[in-house]
């Protein structure tokens, strides 16, 4: 047989057949002294085999040690390893259908979110931030919708762990008709700096005043999450890891915005100074008093 009939008696393409030479799977014929090779039907049985594994979803490499003849593993090891791969494949569809449910179902009440899709828990913080803005007037702060971008960032790149750790921190933000106001009140005067010359001598009071009404929004959940030192290094852009994040953070808002952030972070940095060195007094007090 020359290689076009063996490829249509076994069901493959010759280009599989050449594959499979030149990954060492299937011998190849001596050329006759026409230039053709012949195959014969020993080159029929080990292509069908071969053809038979990969439907399996075996990968070649596995393939070849089923085919060797010498220390290659016994083909019941190589399928006992792909049923075990095949059921955490089943674990983790079943998973992914679970999760797409979950999504149809809220897109049904009309209340998939539009950065979506996102975990289970930033879906449900979405739905505080939506309940507690419910009814206000106006479009939607540009600066809220950042907020947004970034939480779901956090939610692809952190760990499960520490993304549920940063939501609960920021949870009291948006506890109390109060502290939604406030956090308006921010993203307003953020928007304000979009378009401020940071040249202009009016900046910065605007600056400050954003800095100052940011500051006294984030909730000390927050300062005890990231810590007094936590704090000050974003102020200053030194991230935990050196991958350039924060830098990207900070050129993502205007100059003047940035630099509220930035007056902000080292305000709550400087609280948490302030509370350490009160609970220092207290302790130091404490033991001078004794028993």
């Amino acid at each position: 047989m020359r290689i076009g009939e063996l490829a249509g008696l076994v069901g493959v393409t010759t280009r599989a057949i050449r594959h499979y030479h030149h990954q060492g799977l299937l011998p190849e014929p001596e050329r006759r002294p026409n230039g053709y090779r012949e195959y014969g039907l020993r080159h029929a049985v080990v292509l069908a085999r071969v053809r038979r594994l990969t439907e399996l979803g075996l990968g070649l490499a596995e393939v070849r040690d089923v085919l060797a003849d010498d220390a290659g593993r016994e083909l019941v090891e190589v399928l006992g390893e792909l049923d075990a791969d095949l059921a955490r494949q089943e674990t983790a569809i079943r998973a992914r259908r679970e999760r797409l449910r979950s999504l149809l179902d809220e897109a049904g009440r009309g209340r998939l979110s539009p950065e979506g899709p996102v975990s289970p828990e930033l879906a449900d913080f979405f739905g505080e931030m939506a309940r507690s803005t419910q009814g206000r007037p106006g479009p939607e702060s540009v600066m809220a919708a950042k907020d947004r971008e970034f939480l779901v960032l956090l939610d692809t790149t952190a760990s499960p762990e520490d993304r549920d750790a940063f939501l609960a921190a920021l949870r009291p933000a948006l506890g109390t008709p109060d502290a939604v106001e406030r956090a308006h009140e921010v993203y307003a005067r953020l928007d304000a700096l979009a378009d401020a010359d940071p040249a202009d001598a009016r900046t910065d009071a605007a600056v400050d005043a954003a800095a100052r009404t940011l500051a006294d929004m984030l909730p000390d959940s927050l300062l005890a999450e990231l810590g007094t030192e936590g704090a000050s290094a974003v102020a200053e852009g030194r991230g935990v890891r050196d991958d350039g994040f924060l830098e990207a953070f900070f050129a993502d808002f205007a100059p003047a915005q940035a630099e509220a952030v930035r007056r902000a972070m080292r305000m709550l940095a400087e609280r948490g100074a302030a509370t350490e060195r009160g609970a220092e007094t207290e302790r130091g007090a404490e033991t001078e008093a004794g028993p």
